[in-house]
């Protein structure tokens, strides 16, 4: 059998010497001496070169760059702080530089093909009020096979053990995919009588129940068998990286179907950058830099996760069935009462749309109402509901009060 990962890996040993030169030929053609313009030509040799460079994919997480926030109209300094940590995952803290006690908000970020940095907008809007803490997948490659496998269960009991690590009170915030294991993991909880059950839980744009206004993304899951899946969409790493011989679900495979979801928009954008840096625009150019540094920026996904997610959430719609089970035991969303509950989607999304995150509210029936709240954001697709100025407008303070309501 061809192992995909394998053919990828040559590609790549053999494109990204040249895009490093093209790299290091960029600022070569476009430098400017003094009293002297640079001709056109060379401008757009430059930003051909620029351009061709961008087209790297990277494996390596990047930083999220928050040093410093906006904090009762005062600018206070942030640091990264590594709480607890797995094989597979970091719980990470954003300490601000203030003695006032806060409301302990825990992110679970995707684990879908990106890093956790792509909730960066999302953590420094709401380290303006909170203590902030994010769950840091790893990048299976980097995470060598005999620490086992990861799949739903191991992914909800990060989820639990975290929320444990930092006590009662937490508010639970899950964005897109992890929306169904941050809700399997408040249900465990509750079952269980667990004093760390999150105060409040924000559901984010999520995929729980997919059989309501269903999107490409979902009937692409439903054409095929899982076993199709298996065979054609999981490889093993190359033995050159720490994870060599895990099969994972490689992070370039998800990023060739998100780019193919939207191909026009993708391709515009490399040639509005292209002419931007042409034209000198520089503050335009960096935009569109900045977006696809973190965008080419990929993670694998452990096979077991992977397969499991399609199977169960998307394929079986195992949680709104109420046949979801973990660890060998029924998930119970009914036995939710103490943690308030808030759902939020896009109107425009085309991954996650509109009523498939909002399917908590009934499945959570036991949850009074006036803990309960819904919220549906105009004009804003899937991004848009946790990055960009309406969530930092309108959906942030929304989000911010409903957890000031309940921090009691």
């Amino acid at each position: 059998m061809i192992n995909t990962y394998q053919l990828y890996q040559q590609y790549a040993d053999a494109t990204d010497p040249l895009r490093a030169s093209a790299r290091m030929m960029a600022p070569v053609f476009g430098v400017e001496w003094p009293g002297l313009p640079v001709h056109p030509v060379m401008r757009k040799l430059a930003s051909a070169c620029e351009v061709f460079a961008r087209t790297q994919l990277t494996h390596a997480r990047p930083d999220f760059e928050i040093n410093s926030v906006e904090d009762g109209g005062c600018t206070v300094s942030v640091h990264e702080e590594v709480v607890a940590g797995t094989p597979f995952c970091s719980l990470l803290r954003f300490r601000k530089e203030t003695s006032d006690a806060q409301p302990k908000v825990l992110v679970v970020a995707p684990m879908s093909g990106h890093f956790a940095t792509l909730l960066r907008g999302t953590v420094k809007t709401l380290l303006r009020h909170h203590d902030v803490y994010i769950t840091d997948w790893h990048n299976a490659r980097d995470i060598p096979a005999g620490h086992g496998k990861f799949g739903l269960d191991e992914y909800v009991s990060h989820v639990i053990s975290f929320l444990e690590i930092l006590g009662p009170g937490t508010h639970l915030l899950a964005v897109c995919q992890p929306t169904v294991a941050a809700l399997t993991a408040a249900a465990v909880m509750a079952d269980d009588g667990n004093p760390a059950q999150p105060r409040t839980m924000t559901l984010m744009a999520g995929p729980l129940d997919t059989r309501v206004n269903p999107t490409t993304v979902n009937a692409l899951a439903k054409s095929k068998p899982i076993e199709w899946f298996e065979k054609n969409m999981i490889s093993t790493v190359p033995a050159r990286h720490p994870g060599g011989g895990r099969r994972v679900y490689p992070g370039f495979m998800q990023l060739a179907a998100f780019m193919n979801m939207n191909l026009n928009r993708h391709v515009d954008a490399f040639r509005n950058l292209y002419h931007h840096l042409a034209e000198g625009e520089d503050e335009k150019a960096s935009q569109i830099k900045t977006f696809y540094e973190e965008y080419f920026a990929m993670s694998d996904l452990p096979a077991e996760f992977y397969l499991e997610t399609v199977q169960m959430v998307f394929q079986e719609h195992a949680l709104p069935l109420g046949t979801l089970q973990y660890q060998g035991r029924d998930v119970n969303p009914r036995a939710i009462r103490r943690t308030a509950l808030f759902t939020i989607e896009g109107e425009k999304d085309d991954i996650c749309a509109v009523g498939q995150t909002v399917a908590a509210q009934e499945m959570c029936s036991s949850i009074r109402p006036y803990m309960r709240l819904h919220h549906v954001q105009t004009a804003v697709g899937h991004y848009g509901v946790f990055n960009g100025r309406r969530w930092e407008n309108e959906i942030y303070p929304r989000l911010r009060d409903f957890i000031n309501m309940h921090h009691r």
